[in-house]
């Protein structure tokens, strides 16, 4: 298994790679290719195909209409060698609000589909929730060391999970979260997040960094309560929907306090919520997610 990078100059490129697969290829109207981070087998990373496919839907709409809302569902694993397809439906062009609906496509069928609604920039009441209390990341130890940790713990972790990590500079408030942890560990994990280098100016593309980095973890905070971890062999775990709202203008290459917890467990799945935070405590988006977290008989 791949080791997170320690090259110096790696950090960059991670992000320039990240950049890179966000590029897509226009092929007709409404029709754009993408392709993956790292082509290597295994399924893509649920977070790369709804940045993508966010990316895809604001291509169509006029620059001064911001996503405030993504609902999402994930249909198939999809295969990090082929190219995915992204179709987008224009359903409706309104005076305030746009909504597209995206379908991602390999070798014909739909991997993932997702509606996107777009608002024009407007005032009015404002509230928010207040952030939790927690260690800021400068306190915190370096990512590099809860990674060295996971790796010992998960020695069989897959290297798709290390490279969706790698464009991130990730420090959990808690040492063990949020991939591992113990059986009655706080319901309300969370991690601070930023990329590894500067973005190019423009909320979009800060919005669907942030999109890309809302899956990376969300699910494990239904596994925390149980001991458990996404890495564990015995569990099929697998996002089934996602969504996320978008409150306020942010940098995702700053730093942002991802907080989740998981109100409930059923059925073979796991319900999770997610705010995120600046480090000065303004709530810039929220987050809602049902994954698959089955059972493997022996």
């Amino acid at each position: 298994m791949d080791q997170p990078a320690t090259d110096p100059a790696s950090p960059s490129k991670d992000v320039d790679a990240l950049l890179g697969i966000l590029d897509l290829e226009p092929l007709e109207i409404n029709l754009f290719r993408g392709r993956s981070v790292s082509p290597t087998g295994g399924r893509i990373f649920g977070g790369q195909v709804i940045a993508q496919s966010l990316i895809a839907a604001q291509r169509t709409v006029e620059p001064d209409r911001i996503a405030h809302s993504l609902h999402a569902y994930f249909l198939l694993a999809g295969d990090p060698t082929v190219p995915i397809v992204f179709e987008v439906d224009r359903i409706r062009d309104g005076r305030s609000f746009t909504t597209r609906r995206v379908v991602a496509i390999q070798r014909g069928r739909a991997i993932f589909s997702m509606s996107v609604s777009f608002q024009v920039a407007e005032g009015g009441l404002m509230h928010q929730g207040r952030m939790p209390d927690v260690p800021m990341p400068e306190d915190l130890p370096s990512d590099d060391v809860w990674r060295e940790k996971l790796v010992a713990r998960f020695p069989h972790a897959s290297k798709r999970d290390w490279m969706a990590l790698r464009p991130l500079e990730v420090k959990p408030t808690g040492f063990d979260a949020p991939y591992s942890g113990n059986a009655g560990d706080a319901a309300r994990p969370s991690l601070w997040i930023r990329t590894r280098g500067p973005l190019p100016e423009g909320l979009p593309l800060h919005q669907a960094v942030l999109a890309y980095a809302s899956d990376l973890s969300l699910l494990q905070a239904a596994l925390l309560p149980h001991g458990r971890s996404v890495f564990d062999r015995d569990l099929q775990v697998a996002s089934l929907d996602h969504a996320l709202w978008f409150h306020r203008p942010f940098r995702a290459d700053e730093w942002l306090l991802y907080v989740q917890e998981s109100p409930a467990a059923f059925g073979a799945r796991g319900f999770c919520r997610g705010e995120l935070y600046t480090r000065d405590g303004v709530l810039v988006a929220s987050a809602a997610q049902e994954g698959l977290m089955r059972r493997i008989s022996q």
